[in-house]
Order: structure tokens, then sequence, then C-alpha cells
């Protein structure tokens, strides 16, 4: 039985490493401004990075389900969460709130339903709606941002699929420095365990952490100057075992205090330059 969070095991994942989204260094040179990418990835540095991404994916046992290339996707597309939802009536194909990445939802589905996976419900115009700002806390409780991603037609149209059982918060996002820029949900908060999120303090309204606070459920805290270097991407692979970029110190420690056993890895190609961490880089299907 799929569990409808982000901490318990996870059984099935999807991703598309930089083979299938970089494809190429001509590709890279050609897009990397124009998606705002903060520097040039190299394809040999990414592919690398990725390499080691998958085997700490691989360790969990999950099935990896692997995303092709197309010519349709851009660079983002390193990055299967945002595109869907799921659910328990199966998946959400999200209309994405950045213009250049419409096309992988569709694209993403199509696997997804090769694999048994059913549509719950569409997103469409105008609303808009993002994977990145959408987190299930259990079966009846879940969070969504509401920011330059994802708007209120968007967050409409998943109320009425997710449907009554689900208690839908709502959290207003302070807005990115530049309008292309994202700044989702998951960059300001992370599911640790049924009791336990990481989370960005100074983005984070009074009324989600007393939320989370009358779930039962408790807040670390990211250290500030950990913040802009992705320190609140964490991906939860089961209860208190992550995984993190390295070279994030303050975080890891506040993580082993609360009895989590942390793996890091590289990103600077796959997941800095282009502000995507573990959690940005998968697609969770199933946990169980």
């Amino acid at each position: 039985m799929n569990q409808y969070n982000e901490y318990s095991p996870l059984l099935q994942i999807a991703i598309r490493d930089s083979k299938n989204a970089f494809v190429s260094q001509e590709k890279l040179d050609k897009e990397w401004k124009n998606l705002r990418f903060h520097a040039m990835p190299y394809i040999n540095h990414a592919n690398a990075e990725f390499d080691s991404f998958r085997q700490l994916l691989k360790q969990t046992g999950a099935d990896i389900i692997d995303l092709p290339a197309s010519d349709n996707l851009t660079l983002d597309s390193i990055y299967p969460r945002d595109s869907t939802l799921i659910c328990p009536k199966g998946i959400i194909v999200c209309n994405m709130g950045r213009s250049t990445r419409t096309p992988e939802a569709t694209i993403n589905m199509s696997t997804y339903e090769s694999y048994g996976h059913t549509v719950a419900g569409r997103i469409v115009s105008p609303g808009t709606l993002e994977g990145g700002d959408f987190i299930w806390i259990d079966e009846h409780h879940a969070a969504v941002g509401l920011g330059p991603r994802t708007n209120q037609e968007g967050i409409n149209q998943l109320r009425a699929i997710l449907g009554a059982g689900v208690d839908l918060h709502v959290v207003p996002l302070p807005d990115p420095d530049h309008p292309d820029d994202v700044l989702h949900l998951m960059s300001i908060i992370s599911p640790i365990d049924k009791d336990l999120v990481l989370i960005y303090r100074p983005f984070m309204p009074d009324a989600f952490v007393e939320w989370l606070s009358n779930l039962g459920i408790d807040c670390v805290e990211v250290p500030e100057d950990e913040y802009l270097t992705m320190g609140c991407n964490v991906l939860a692979i089961s209860p208190r075992r992550v995984i993190m970029l390295a070279n994030l110190p303050g975080v890891k420690l506040v993580l082993e205090q609360q009895g989590c056993q942390v793996y890091t890895y590289q990103g600077l190609d796959i997941s800095r330059k282009g502000e995507g961490g573990p959690t940005c880089l998968t697609r969770p299907l199933i946990r169980g």
C-alpha cells in the first residue's frame, strides 16, 4: 500500500539523469543562461555527479524508473519532482508555472502510465501548480505553496481532485528576487519523519508552523549561512535516513543530533547551478 508522506521507505522513484536531461555540452551552452542557472554546468562533471547520486538511490532498494530524453525538454527536466503529484487516486498532472517546462508533465506521465500508474486529474490553465510546492504530511494532511509557480486557481483545482478528506494547508511564499526564479514550498521545508521537519524559519509563516505543531511535528532549523547553498533541500529515503548535498556541515549536524543517518553527494553541476537539490532530482512514486 502506498504511503502518502515524504519520509516512508522509498519503493519506486523516477529520475531523469543528466545524460537524458542535459544531453550534451552544446545543449548546456545554449540553454543555461535563459533558464537562469547560476553558472554553466559541464556535462562530464554532471554525469559523474549523477552516477554517484544514482548509487545512493540504488542502495535504498527502490525500483528506479529512468525518464527518457526528448527534443521537447529543457535542462530543467533533470528535476522531475515538479511535473506531477502523487495522490491516493493516482497521479495529478501539473500545469507548470514556467512555460518552458510545460511539455515535461505529458512526457513524464506517459512513462508512468507504462508502469501502471493512472491519471487522477490534470491542472489546466489558468491554473498553475508545480510539484515542488506540495508536500504530504500524512494521507489526510498536506500543504501547498502559493507563489510564483503555483497560483490560487491551481490550488482550487488541486483541492477538488484531492477531495474533502484531505486538509490542505495553503502556505503563502515570499516573492523571489527575479520573476523567473523559483522559490518552492520545498525550498523552505523538508519532512524527515512523521514528527520531524527541517525548515528555514525566516520564510515560514507562523500559521504554518502552528499547523505543523498541532499535528505533533517538531521543526529543526537550517543554519542561516547554509540556506542559500540549498541546506533545506533534503530527501528522506526512510524515516530519519536522508540524502542531502555535501558541504553543509551545519545541516548535517542538526539532523544527526535528531538521530538521522545522513548520506551526501557532490552536486555542483546537477544541483547547485540549477537550484535543484535531491528532492527536485526525484519523483517518489511509491513509498511503503
